[in-house]
């Protein structure tokens, strides 16, 4: 996910995709709690992507003010 998708996103998008993003991180540590995770790397990346989403969002409500 790039950060150019994000900003081209409405702020309610970007809660959307936030919710999912926490979502698919909660079921991959409860995959890799039960030994069932294949792609560790997929943690990462889920995080990383929140991460971003959240920057932007932020970058949003301070341009807005």
């Amino acid at each position: 996910m790039k950060a150019g998708e994000l900003r081209d996103k409405t702020p309610d998008q970007l809660r959307e995709e936030l919710a999912s993003l926490k979502k698919e991180s909660f079921n991959l540590r409860f995959q890799q709690a039960t030994g069932q995770l294949e792609n560790t790397s997929r943690m990462r990346s889920a995080k990383r992507d929140a991460a971003r989403v959240l920057t932007i969002l932020n970058e949003k409500s301070k341009a807005s003010e």
